[in-house]
């Protein structure tokens, strides 16, 4: 079964960086978008970022101008840059991605995501 598996989550103080990293569990699978969601207590699971294969991207509000996503399609990995970061950012994190290719033949047309990673920011 593909999995999405994430690192570099932590704790940070109000003003610091961390950097998401999120990788397909098999190599020869490819997606074609990947993102990165996130969840607070007591919220629902809202998107943070999204990129294409092409590397057309999509912010939230909240977070643009803050975090950069970027993806490696060689390595099926996508990152999530988080500069400049506020108490409100602290959440679980998740990976998330749609349309699961071999060699380009779709092998799972839903949604994936990762087991998500928490960010905890001090102020």
């Amino acid at each position: 079964q593909v999995q999405l598996v994430e690192s570099g989550g932590g704790s940070v103080q109000a003003g610091g960086s961390l950097r998401l990293s999120c990788a397909v569990s098999e190599r020869i699978v490819s997606a074609d978008d990947m993102g990165w969601y996130r969840q607070a207590p007591g919220k629902q699971r809202d998107l943070v970022a999204t990129i294409t294969t092409g590397g057309r991207t999509n912010y939230a509000e909240s977070v643009k101008g803050r975090f950069t996503i970027s993806r490696d399609n060689a390595k099926n990995t996508v990152y999530l840059q988080m500069n400049g970061l506020k108490p409100e950012d602290t959440a679980v994190y998740y990976c998330h991605a749609r349309g699961l290719r071999i060699n380009g033949l779709m092998i799972y047309g839903r949604d994936t995501w990762g087991q998500g990673t928490q960010v905890t920011v001090s102020s």
